[in-house]
């Protein structure tokens, strides 16, 4: 991987930090302060839930208690009924969970103030509660919120660079590698469907990554965006900082690229739908490329999406590349229209994750990576650059995320 001319510092001074966005506690309305405290360290307050939350948790449990009887009474039963009752009793045990974590937090706070033989232990206990309470209580927010319609699926990512030119190409391979780096420190197969390198050897002109975890679109649809890096580039002879971008685009794997499926799928659109054009592919590549009728474009009229692959000498392969991406395109293009609609009839002005100008810069000189969404700062670029530490700044956007939509349910309520 490319690095710029300065080291980077040690490791042993990474954080990460929260700036220009303070982030509201999960939607939660009321709060409760500690009264006496001999440790400045100690939090001052924690905030429970708002009562909509509460009261659509406590639906929930009451729906999940009708289930159990209708299991113990012998009725029918089917796979739904039994999807639905695993989810609502996960949602469940976390909403037990977190009334008894705000049990003994209300416990330790009284125990703070009326019994000063207690008041140190319970301050420590106190200081180690708040954390736990914080998880129990965001895991079940995630819970109480609808699930993205692709949660499950695996993903496609689509690096191109931006402005720039060499330096963005060359920041937009370091992005692909980013996220290979990230698949593999998570286990994850994936493969890349096509990429395009710059003549010249620096970077990509584009690329395609094939992520095939099940439910690593839901985690990856935070990268959408346009990245920036600011560093000074290889070829700079005096020393300044160019600031370059490069475009990522997430997408849901909406089927697999196996002849049955393919085949199947083309019969699914109307007669003149998609023109399929056929032709010689073109570059480097060897006595195949010219010679061979092996590159595909498929042309989505209505839509006028455009889809081109060559990458495989086989022209069925380039075809089942050429709809598994299509595929994808269409279905994030129809759900991103139906959450406009959505938005617009509540005319909504919350801010939102999805595909904006300058998501998150990488900064070289200063070692520092900054979500602007959520105004999260990480001090630690080879991390975040290899994949390693790539989680912390996703789970930051993710948290911010859940917040604006559990206010956005609020509001519908």
């Amino acid at each position: 991987m490319w690095l710029p001319k300065f080291q980077f510092p040690s490791r042993s001074i990474a954080k990460g930090i929260f700036r220009g966005y303070n982030f509201p506690s999960l939607v939660r309305l009321t709060s409760t302060t500690v009264i006496s405290q001999s440790n400045g360290n100690i939090p001052t307050q924690y905030s429970e839930l708002s009562p909509l939350l509460v009261k659509q948790a406590e639906k929930y449990e009451a729906e999940l208690k009708e289930l159990d009887k209708d299991l113990s009474s012998g009725i029918h039963f089917d796979v739904n009924k039994q999807k639905h009752h695993a989810k609502l009793s996960a949602l469940t045990d976390a909403f037990t969970e977190y009334k008894e974590k705000i049990s003994e937090l209300k416990g330790l706070q009284e125990m703070i103030v009326s019994d000063p033989s207690l008041k140190t232990e319970a301050e420590q206990e106190y200081v180690e509660l708040v954390p736990k309470y914080e998880a129990i209580s965001s895991r079940l927010v995630n819970k109480l919120l609808p699930p993205h319609p692709f949660a499950e699926k695996p993903s496609l990512l689509e690096l191109r660079p931006g402005v720039g030119g060499i330096e963005a190409m060359i920041f937009a391979q370091n992005l692909l590698d980013m996220y290979i780096g990230y698949a593999n420190s998570k286990n994850w197969k994936y493969r890349i469907i096509s990429k395009n390198e710059n003549e010249s050897g620096s970077g990509i002109i584009d690329a395609i990554l094939s992520i095939e975890e099940p439910g690593s679109y839901n985690w990856l649809r935070f990268e959408a965006g346009v990245h920036r890096v600011q560093r000074i580039p290889s070829t700079e002879t005096k020393g300044r900082t160019h600031t370059s971008t490069a475009a990522v685009i997430v997408l849901p794997q909406m089927g697999d690229e196996s002849a049955k499926s393919i085949d199947a799928y083309e019969r699914t659109f109307k007669p003149g739908e998609i023109r399929i054009d056929i032709m010689r592919a073109s570059g480097k590549g060897g006595q195949h490329v010219n010679t061979t009728d092996s590159a595909v474009r498929l042309t989505h009229i209505s839509s006028g999406i455009v889809v081109s692959m060559q990458d495989e000498r086989s022209q069925h392969k380039n075809k089942a590349k050429a709809f598994t991406i299509l595929r994808a395109r269409l279905a994030e293009k129809e759900r991103l229209e139906k959450e406009e609609k959505e938005r617009n009839a509540r005319k909504s002005q919350v801010s939102s994750t999805n595909r904006s100008d300058k998501i998150r810069t990488y900064n070289f000189p200063q070692n520092r990576i900054t979500d602007h969404r959520c105004g999260f700062t990480l001090l630690d670029l080879p991390g975040v650059l290899s994949g390693e530490r790539l989680d912390d700044v996703i789970e930051a956007v993710a948290k911010y995320d859940s917040t604006e939509r559990a206010k956005e349910l609020l509001d519908s309520n």
